[in-house]
């Protein structure tokens, strides 16, 4: 129990951590909307432009300038017709109804994510419920447009910094492949068949973090394209994205390879040849995934991962083994030029390395 708590007040910690930069954006575009609409133009409460600039912005992963522009103009446009149905229908249980309704669908049509569809729908709301204000109908169109166009400003101009989170996806990664090839390791050197189940079962968590590592690369490239501060991030997700690339496809070899081995360790027999490899293939991996802090360290993985590429021939390195244990060397191939793709060594060199089989 105390451990429990330990782990989540350093989850609630780091979530804080992580909404500082979102909640400074919502304050910044929300004040600033609310000082142009209702100092300079005069609208006495010009919810909407407040509104819809947090609808915008919030704190969802994918930040980038689209997505909020997206969500914006959606929403506007949610208002607009609001607004229009407004003046065709009027007021009553009836109309707010099919108001609601036409702009839950219209947001649906517009886009495919939930949390748009119901933050169009409670602007609409807002259109039906609030008095029409002293400057005509259309006035809240334009407060929503000032909350729009403020959001994408702020985006540019205050930029989040999705390069921590993706850094911690990819931290996450590199644990679960660390552990999961000791478990293999092991599995190997005893013919332990829990300890390969318990890698399978890790292994087979790992896509949601690899897509949540993609989504957060993919925000922080178009913020790097567009935020004049963030520009000279663009070298790091760079590397990052190809050391994603790599390690995608990297991670679906060795789910199968581990399938392999999980059934591979039910005779019995222990292999403390194909441990020994896995050993030092597991040496490389945890390299791999330091050098995305320490780019330094990238010369010696792919030192590490050429030696080890060298050896994969069967009749080498599993002299005399049944032809079951020999196709795990073969699987092994295509799992060492992933690795060596993601450590930023040329795709026609790594096959290179690997010996004629």
């Amino acid at each position: 129990m105390a451990s429990f708590s330990r782990l989540g007040l350093r989850m609630s910690g780091t979530r804080v951590v992580d909404s500082i930069v979102p909640a400074l954006q919502i304050v910044v575009a929300a004040t600033a909307s609310y000082f142009i609409a209702h100092d300079l133009l005069g609208h006495v409460v010009p919810l909407l432009a407040v509104t819809v600039t947090v609808s915008s912005l919030g704190f969802v992963r994918d930040a980038r300038p689209v997505r909020v522009l997206e969500s914006a103009i959606g929403i506007v446009f949610g208002v607009a017709l609001s607004e229009a149905l407004l003046l065709l229908v009027g007021h009553g249980v009836w109309q707010l109804s099919l108001v609601l309704f036409v702009t839950l669908l219209v947001a649906r049509l517009i886009s495919s994510s939930n949390a748009f569809a119901v933050a169009a729908g409670v602007q609409s709301m807002l259109v039906m419920l609030l008095s029409v204000p002293a400057g005509g109908p259309f006035g809240r169109s334009l407060d929503a447009a000032i909350g729009g166009a403020l959001a994408l400003v702020v985006t540019a101009i205050i930029p989040r910094d999705p390069r921590r989170i993706a850094r911690r996806d990819a931290r996450r990664l590199f644990a679960i492949l660390d552990s999961s090839l000791a478990s293999l390791v092991i599995a190997l050197e005893r013919a332990d068949e829990p300890a390969a189940e318990q890698a399978l079962e890790r292994l087979r968590g790992t896509q949601p973090i690899i897509d949540g590592w993609s989504a957060s690369l993919e925000s922080a490239s178009a913020i790097a394209r567009i935020a004049p501060f963030s520009r000279r991030h663009r070298p790091d997700i760079e590397a990052q994205t190809r050391v994603l690339r790599g390690m995608d496809l990297a991670t679906r070899n060795l789910r199968v390879i581990s399938r392999r081995i999980d059934f591979l360790v039910r005779d019995g027999v222990e292999r403390p040849v194909m441990a020994a490899l896995l050993a030092n293939l597991s040496t490389s991996v945890t390299l791999l995934g330091e050098s995305l802090d320490d780019p330094l360290l990238a010369d010696t993985v792919r030192v590490g991962l050429v030696a080890i590429a060298e050896r994969l021939r069967p009749d080498t390195v599993a002299e005399g083994a049944p032809v079951t244990d020999s196709a795990v060397i073969l699987m092994l191939r295509p799992l060492l030029v992933d690795l060596l793709t993601a450590a930023d060594y040329p795709e026609e060199k790594a096959r290179a390395a690997l010996p004629e089989v």
